[in-house]
């Protein structure tokens, strides 16, 4: 196996990173450094870590341009959008250093004369983040901030794709006086972050990948007895009612499916419209949708860039080409885009009607610019093809009517039901999942439990 760490952009097939994996030493050195600085870390209490994270975050957002480029090189989204992933890591952790306090409380239980009972919330040690390329930031902080506001220590093990951003968010953390062993990352290969998992010293996993990813991780786990938190695939739908607003609907819907390339866990995938306004919105979403310039991504002008390596582009080609086999019609032409072509990472975003549940671009996950669009005929059919499907990470209402988004969000199964909106993350709600979409929560105060060991004191005052 390989003893380094390269990255290709698939920008243009250079080399753009090249880095050691960790040795053995290396390895032992760091848990040992994050186990022995646990203790002093908590030791300064929830205030103190709070003022020095808060640095922390405000030296790392202040090399937002380097940090915005350095994730177009790497992964491949245009450099117009990729700053906005600079300003939510900076929005999530100001959020989750300013709740700490309050979720991590003890928490009180009805008085009993002469005794004293509380809960405290206290931390688990030595926490390890995975973190994919595909948002290196968003997926990275949510883990993160939050362990190290609870008073554990760090080891961030991010994609092979991505090491920049390991190694700029360590810088910042370093310059803004995190104490040494704090936070650490290290550059691994498979065996290493199973070793990682593995190790004594870690006491939780948070992982986002793959599905097949998360079960690698759990069989690491097994027997430990730790707590791993699993954000893994999506097949992400959204329902149109006939009252919703169309115009919004279609921008909302065609920036959900295509952003980033397609290449987000929460993106939507499949759409499902109400018959009345079927064609009408396949219409405007085509029009909309062959507006798109892909290209560049360092261009200013490109809006879509490749994905992540070529044959990732192979597999979404391949998933595009099954379903026009099976009768699916692409309302969008890939000759209309110049960059588009077989053997590249480059892949031109595909509008699929007259698709079924027997095509794969409907039910598993497609990390590409594709999106499936079938009319129905009433809310019932609507949730029941929403809920086919082994993931459940999103799902999306488009209605003038918040009672009917409601009552439809309590028969979906998913970690989280938005109206008129979608492919958003609010820090203060729970981000979770059901089916192989995976477990565990991160980030709001729910967050923080996967993070934190319940401790129950029960002091009885007089003997």
């Amino acid at each position: 196996m390989t003893q380094e760490l390269i990255t290709i952009s698939p920008i243009d097939g250079r080399e753009v990173v090249r880095r050691p994996y960790a040795s053995e030493a290396q390895v032992a050195q760091a848990l040992a450094d994050a186990q022995v600085a646990q203790g002093a870390w908590h030791a300064l209490g929830i205030e103190q870590r709070g003022r020095i994270l808060s640095e922390a975050v405000t030296r790392f957002v202040a090399g937002k341009a380097e940090i915005a480029r350095a994730i177009t090189i790497q992964m491949g989204r245009p450099l117009r959008y990729t700053p906005g992933e600079v300003d939510g890591f900076e929005a999530r952790a100001r959020h989750m250093i300013g709740i700490a306090a309050e979720a991590l409380a003890p928490v009180h239980v009805p008085e009993i004369a002469g005794f004293t009972r509380f809960i405290s919330r206290e931390p688990i040690g030595v926490a390890l983040t995975i973190a994919p390329w595909n948002y290196p930031l968003l997926t990275a902080v949510n883990s993160i901030v939050p362990a190290l506001m609870a008073g554990n220590t760090v080891i961030l093990k991010h994609s092979d794709q991505t090491p920049l951003c390991a190694e700029l968010i360590g810088r910042a953390f370093s310059e803004a006086g995190v104490p040494h062993g704090v936070f650490q990352y290290l550059h691994a290969n498979h065996d290493i972050a199973q070793r990682l998992i593995r190790a004594p010293e870690i006491g939780y996993v948070s992982f986002t990948g793959s599905v097949r990813g998360g079960q690698s991780v759990e069989q690491a786990a097994a027997g430990r007895f730790i707590g791993v938190g699993l954000e893994l695939g999506g097949n992400d739908p959204a329902y149109v009612r006939a009252d919703a607003n169309l115009a919004h609907v279609v921008d909302t819907l065609v920036d959900g499916a295509f952003f980033n390339s397609g290449q987000s866990c929460c993106g939507i995938q499949r759409i499902y419209v109400a018959r009345a306004r079927y064609q009408d919105f396949i219409d405007r979403a085509a029009a909309l949708t062959r507006e798109y310039v892909l290209g560049d991504p360092l261009r200013q002008d490109t809006t879509l860039g490749p994905v992540v390596r070529t044959r990732a582009a192979d597999e979404v080609r391949e998933v595009i080409a099954e379903a026009e086999s099976r009768g699916a019609r692409n309302l969008v032409d890939a000759a209309r885009f110049d960059a588009a072509r077989a053997g590249t990472p480059y892949v031109a975003p595909a509008l699929l009607t007259q698709v079924d549940h027997r095509m794969r671009v409907m039910n598993d996950e497609c990390f590409g610019p594709v999106v499936g669009v079938m009319p129905v005929d009433s809310d019932e059919e609507a949730v029941a093809l929403m809920n086919d499907s082994p993931y459940g990470l999103t799902a999306a209402v488009f209605t003038q009517d918040e009672d009917a988004a409601l009552h439809l969000g309590r028969q979906l199964r998913t970690g989280t039901v938005f109206m008129n909106r979608c492919d958003y993350l609010d820090p203060a709600l729970a981000w979770t999942g059901v089916k192989q979409t995976g477990r565990g929560v991160s980030l709001s105060r729910v967050g923080y439990e996967q993070l934190t060991q319940a401790k129950s004191f029960h002091l009885r005052r007089t003997a």
